[in-house]
């Protein structure tokens, strides 16, 4: 089972630690320091696609040598600010890499493997591109 918990160490600073201990921290834009909430989620959404990606080239044999996912989104203007569009742009590295090994790698992600992509499908359209780079 997945877990996770935020402590609130003062002002709009919290630290929030996963279910292995490891932490991030978090506030709003006025603190200077910290990740926004929101933006974690965009982060949490590339990170997984990530794992997903390196994971399914290595199988194909096809390592990456470099890898960078992008994200950007339109949010809603009212609250609760949701996301209606999020974008991925993959940016990827590696000798032996294909457009159509990197296509399938991203879209198995996306549609099958990503649990984020998943818990958000349905509530913000999901893109992406990539660009292969030498």
């Amino acid at each position: 089972m997945a877990s996770a918990s935020v402590k609130w160490i003062g002002g709009k600073q919290f630290i929030g630690v996963d279910s292995t201990r490891h932490s991030v921290v978090i506030s709003t834009p006025d603190e200077g320091i910290g990740m926004k909430p929101s933006e974690l989620l965009l982060v949490a959404l590339a990170s997984c696609t990530a794992v997903d990606v390196v994971e399914i080239l290595a199988k194909k044999r096809t390592p990456l040598e470099a890898l960078e996912i992008s994200a950007s989104a339109e949010q809603e203007a009212d609250p609760p600010w949701t996301f209606r569009k999020i974008h991925l742009t993959y940016r990827l590295k590696g000798a032996g890499l294909t457009e159509k090994n990197v296509a399938q790698a991203i879209a198995l992600s996306e549609e099958k493997y990503c649990s984020v992509a998943a818990t958000l499908r349905g509530k913000a359209e999901i893109t992406y591109s990539y660009e292969l780079l030498a």
